[in-house]
């Protein structure tokens, strides 16, 4: 699930992979705005056919907190 929400990212923020790390903050580490963020997330459901709310979208602060927030909400 890393590997992929990294490549992922990688590839939105034209980034090299093996800079972003799961502890790495998405807008002070890799650069990110919300827009990056909010347009990752849609592919990400899109990819896994999942729905993640607005409300939880506010608490993705690091990359581990997208990998998280994908396996809570595929079960």
């Amino acid at each position: 699930m890393f590997e992929k929400v990294r490549a992922m990212l990688a590839k939105q923020l034209n980034l090299p992979a093996d800079k972003i790390e799961a502890d790495s903050d998405i807008i002070k580490d890799l650069g990110a705005d919300s827009l990056d963020v909010v347009e990752l997330l849609i592919s990400l459901e899109d990819d896994y056919g999942i729905s993640i709310p607005e409300e939880d979208i506010v608490n993705v602060k690091t990359v581990q907190d997208i990998v998280d927030m994908i396996e809570k909400f595929q079960k």
